[in-house]
């Protein structure tokens, strides 16, 4: 059995939460909504993702963690998303189409140098289906 090479590892940035932050911000006098923006800072906080040769790991959770696996030969599609704020600050979004049933869209937010690592996981998918004979194929 071959050894998992790391191919990225990182967290989204705290800008996917900049609307509930200002928000927030606006209605500090109301004292619920500092909780509600250091609930949020703490989701984003520790989420945690790695893309590796064979797989995508992500896991999430403030109290409770949830890990989730993601096969690299069930990725069908990648898109790279720029929204405005996001391109602003030089981020942007993974977005992968696959064929596992629990996931079948996986969105990997708020990373920076999206282009570059959404190359290298295309490699790694591309690497991994050769590796386990897969093919793609769509009936319509």
């Amino acid at each position: 059995m071959m050894e998992e090479k790391e191919i990225w590892k990182g967290s989204p940035s705290q800008w996917i939460n900049f609307g509930t932050y200002i928000i927030c911000f606006l209605f500090c006098w109301l004292v619920i909504p500092i909780f509600i923006a250091l609930w949020k800072f703490l989701v984003v906080k520790t989420w945690k993702i790695e893309i590796t040769d064979q797989r995508l790991i992500t896991e999430k959770g403030v109290l409770s963690k949830t890990t989730d696996e993601l096969e690299l030969y069930r990725v069908k599609d990648l898109r790279l998303d720029q929204p405005l704020l996001l391109r602003l600050v030089g981020l942007s979004n993974i977005v992968l189409l696959t064929s596992d049933r629990t996931n079948p869209t996986v969105i990997i937010p708020s990373i920076t140098d999206g282009k570059n690592v959404r190359e290298k996981l295309r490699v790694a998918v591309e690497a991994r289906r050769d590796m386990k004979g897969v093919r793609e194929t769509d009936f319509e």
